[in-house]
């Protein structure tokens, strides 16, 4: 299955690492659609998520927001600018084992986590002057 729409896949994949803005669908698929009009959003959508369960790109889903397809795939954190909503990456050493220190797991086998710190981005800080 996953030879299948391989150009369409080739495509949503390019977009992703062009535009390493923590892009959502929409955005991609706008990017996209601009020079191949043909494409349906669904199209755009099914090949993020394959893409994203494939561990090609990063699927981040965001708290009362979109969720976001990270051309990066190693775990690292990210701040949310509370103002325009844009999703940046965060230069700290990524801590692991972090779930080990839940003291109540509910029985979860925990996969994985994000860590999303939130912020005023400088563009939001300057427009407020």
């Amino acid at each position: 299955m996953m030879k299948r729409n391989t150009i369409q896949r080739s495509l949503v994949f390019e977009a992703v690492n062009k535009l390493q803005c923590h892009a959502t669908a929409d955005e991609i698929y706008e990017a996209i659609v601009k020079d191949h009009p043909n494409i349906s959003r669904a199209t755009v959508y099914r090949n993020l998520n394959l893409l994203s369960e494939a561990g090609e790109i990063r699927k981040m889903e965001i708290p009362g927001g979109a969720d976001r397809f990270d051309h990066r795939c190693h775990d690292h954190c990210h701040v949310k600018c509370e103002k325009c909503g844009r999703v940046f990456d965060v230069d700290i050493d990524y801590i692991t084992g972090l779930e080990k220190s839940i003291r109540d797991s509910h029985g979860f086998a925990f996969t994985g986590y994000d860590i999303l710190f939130r912020g005023i981005c400088p563009d939001c800080q300057a427009s407020s002057d």
